[in-house]
């Protein structure tokens, strides 16, 4: 998709953060933009700021997805562009966390994608003319490390999700695309996300100021949520994948790749014998 103007986009999580900052360069581009978010008071302000519509929608409940997805299309006919963006990042070491803990991220992170591609995903196959769906995923859902447990497995599950629907788009045949956006660090509040959670007090996940953690070599690289809408953009245009926002901080993935890489040619010689392969 080249020309977005007068495009219907929806991007969950849009009232701040990265989510934000995608609606802006949306709007910037033409299109006609509808955020959607859990923070009421949120919504009002950033409609208020950029003109844009607005309907309040936690992405962790299927119903309300749902009832999103409805509402755009009675509004507008269409669904050109859906950007499921929503997501909390917390931290929390594995042998603190409750299973609360568990339910409360994967429910945001991962089954808030999941209820946005089933809710949209048949609308959007309606149009000739194609559009785009971009899953929030992050650099983190193709590295681990430790404190990121439920965070990790939240955004391996985005990518894998947008990997399998990018290949079954491609095999229909359909004008639709996929891509899945692996943010690095971004000035958001995405770690301290507990402040929509009714039970965080008994929470294993905490809070965090990422620059504590000193996750990287020199000072944080961190880009702005306006910086990342832009590389959506890019990304509906080129049709691309996997749209990284910090390629040079990659080589830990390709590093993680090599291991695999090695382990899996460490287990050949176990998979054979005199005779030859078992």
């Amino acid at each position: 998709m080249k020309d977005l103007d007068s495009r219907i986009a929806v991007v969950t999580g849009g009232a701040s953060g990265v989510g934000r900052g995608i609606a802006e360069r949306l709007q910037s581009a033409g299109a006609r933009v509808i955020i959607a978010d859990v923070d009421r008071l949120a919504i009002d302000a950033t409609c208020a700021q950029l003109g844009v519509e607005g309907i309040a929608t936690d992405v962790s409940q299927f119903d309300q997805v749902q009832a999103l997805a409805d509402q755009v299309m009675d509004r507008h006919g269409a669904v050109h562009i859906l950007c499921n963006n929503a997501g909390v990042g917390p931290v929390g070491m594995i042998a603190d966390l409750t299973i609360n803990d568990w339910r409360w991220m994967l429910d945001i992170n991962l089954w808030g994608v999941i209820h946005g591609v089933h809710a949209f995903l048949p609308y959007m196959k309606r149009n000739t003319d194609g559009g785009h769906i971009i899953n929030t995923s992050s650099q983190a859902g193709l590295l681990s490390g430790p404190g990121f447990g439920p965070y990790c497995v939240s955004k391996y599950g985005v990518v894998a999700l947008t990997e399998v629907l990018a290949q079954e788009l491609e095999l229909e045949g359909s004008a639709l695309k996929a891509s899945v956006l692996l943010p690095g660090p971004t000035q958001t509040a995405i770690a301290t996300g507990s402040r929509h959670r009714q039970d965080a007090d008994a929470a294993g996940l905490k809070d965090i100021d990422l620059n504590d953690l000193n996750l990287f070599d020199g000072p944080t690289p961190w880009k702005s949520p306006k910086e990342i809408g832009q590389i959506v953009l890019d990304g509906i245009a080129s049709g691309e994948l996997y749209l990284f926002t910090h390629p040079q901080l990659s080589q830990p993935i390709f590093n993680r790749f090599d291991k695999i890489r090695s382990a899996s040619d460490r287990a050949l010689p176990a998979m054979t014998n005199d005779n030859g392969p078992t």
